[in-house]
């Protein structure tokens, strides 16, 4: 169970980090050719755009994740709490 717990309790937080650097790239390339990232629709373009958050885009993404690690959590702490039977 302790397994589980960390694959659970660490593999969300590396695909968000994942994919958040993923579209921080196109962003960052977007802005050195001197266009203003379109978050919504994931495109560069000529005028600027409003910002919108990744938690308000995504929310399933980022709210599943943050779900999955505190399960993760709570199966780890289960495991070390309960003895193992010889």
């Amino acid at each position: 169970m302790i397994k589980l717990g960390l694959l659970l309790l660490v593999l969300p937080l590396f695909v968000l980090m994942g994919v958040y650097f993923w579209e921080l790239n196109d962003v960052r390339a977007c802005q050195l050719d001197g266009g203003y990232w379109d978050y919504v629709a994931h495109v560069c373009r000529d005028t600027p755009q409003p910002f919108v958050s990744w938690l308000e885009r995504s929310p399933l993404l980022v709210n599943g994740g943050m779900l999955l690690s505190v399960v993760g959590l709570a199966m780890c702490m289960v495991g070390l709490y309960v003895k193992r039977a010889n």
